[in-house]
């Protein structure tokens, strides 16, 4: 049997190594990658339902230290020395406005927040800050399921206010965190984070704050933006960096990837190479964009990498819900969230929305039941 073919029910699944990932990736037609993802994805998968999330995305701070060639989102902390003169004006958000957002999502039936903000400096905001936060929403939102806080900012919060990682997971899941997301990870080589990301954690440090997490009992989620400088070796290092951890701790509910918006930033400005599509091209040379047809090919790719996380959402928020919905044959069994709010990818200039009547409808004329869930992948009530 070769590798990556997919196994029968009641047979040992033979686990791909990196060498027969790469050798998929390059030898199979997008189709073959495809139905050989799919029938896994329905191995693993046999309901006759494919899952979504109402929830909003509320950015609750634009100011960040990180300096990411790929973000279009951030503002410069007051002082800093300014490196761009096209970035947004700096923000907080009040706790009154936070919950304007929240009632908002309320009343469409939403049940759960994903809170993310740039690396704030502690001059602007406190751990305390935070904790106050996550207090208030349980307290005047307690059906609500708080998923924030990306492991880069986690690992800020252990830099800048002198404590472990463990000791700030705890304190921020006292006050109210459910879960973490996978945001930050871009891709796992120290190589690419530095170029890319300089001032944000490196992989080491992203993946630890993962493991202390799993370790307090936290589930997470696990993400890869690609389709810039990084090679396709490189891609799949960094699925072999997840796929270890989650046989250490089993604590990832999902995996999530998308791809790499140029619009307006800094790494949008490189060149691309459009002859060599295919190839993997040396750092910092020329830009390597993924259209739908790698997206397909990757997502396909990382279902059959991935074999100990269960889940794979569709990124239709960077592709469209068209291209999301043929994800579902292409190894996903999810189509993510709603989005009710997005900021950060749209800044950088995808502009694609849905309403969860289109959502719904995509997964129908799919040919599934469309089904909510909540972070933990269990089905709430129909609607």
């Amino acid at each position: 049997m070769t590798a990556g073919t997919a196994i029968p029910a009641g047979q040992t699944q033979v686990r791909l190594g990196p060498a027969d990932a790469l050798d998929l990736y390059q030898g199979l037609s997008l189709h073959e990658l495809g139905r050989r993802a799919h029938a896994v994805t329905m191995r693993l998968h046999p309901e006759p339902y494919r899952t979504y999330v109402v929830d909003r995305n509320i950015n609750y701070a634009n100011y960040c230290t990180a300096r990411c060639l790929f973000c279009n989102f951030h503002a410069e902390p007051p002082g800093s020395p300014p490196t761009r003169r096209d970035l947004p004006e700096g923000y907080v958000l009040s706790f009154a406005e936070i919950g304007r957002k929240i009632e908002e999502l309320i009343a469409i039936g939403g049940t759960q927040v994903l809170l993310q903000g740039g690396l704030v400096p502690p001059e602007i905001l406190t751990f305390s800050w935070y904790l106050d936060l996550l207090r208030f929403i349980k307290c005047h939102y307690p059906g609500i399921h708080i998923h924030a806080f990306s492991p880069p900012e986690i690992h800020a919060f252990h830099q800048v206010f002198g404590m472990t990682v463990p000791d700030v997971l705890a304190r921020l899941r006292e006050a109210g965190l459910d879960t973490i997301p996978g945001g930050g990870a871009e891709i796992l080589s120290d190589r690419l984070r530095r170029r890319l990301s300089p001032g944000k954690a490196d992989s080491t440090q992203y993946l630890t704050v993962m493991r202390e997490a799993h370790r307090l009992g936290m589930r997470t989620t696990a993400t890869m933006m690609f389709g810039h400088l990084e090679t396709i070796p490189e891609r799949i290092e960094h699925w072999r960096q997840l796929r270890d951890l989650q046989d250490e701790t089993g604590g990832f509910t999902a995996y999530i990837g998308w791809t790499f918006q140029p619009g307006g930033t800094p790494l949008g400005r490189f060149p691309v190479d459009p002859h060599q599509p295919g190839r993997s091209l040396p750092d910092g040379q020329r830009l390597r964009l993924a259209d739908a047809t790698e997206y397909l090919r990757t997502t396909a790719l990382a279902r059959l990498f991935l074999d100990n996380i269960p889940n794979i959402q569709a990124s239709w928020v960077t592709q469209g819900v068209k291209l999301g919905q043929l994800a579902l044959f292409f190894g996903a069994n999810d189509m993510g969230s709603v989005m009710m709010e997005e900021n950060v990818v749209s800044a950088a200039g995808s502009t694609h929305f849905a309403t969860e009547q289109e959502i719904r409808a995509c997964i129908t004329f799919a040919g599934w039941t469309p089904r909510r869930r909540d972070c933990y992948y269990r089905l709430q009530e129909p609607v």
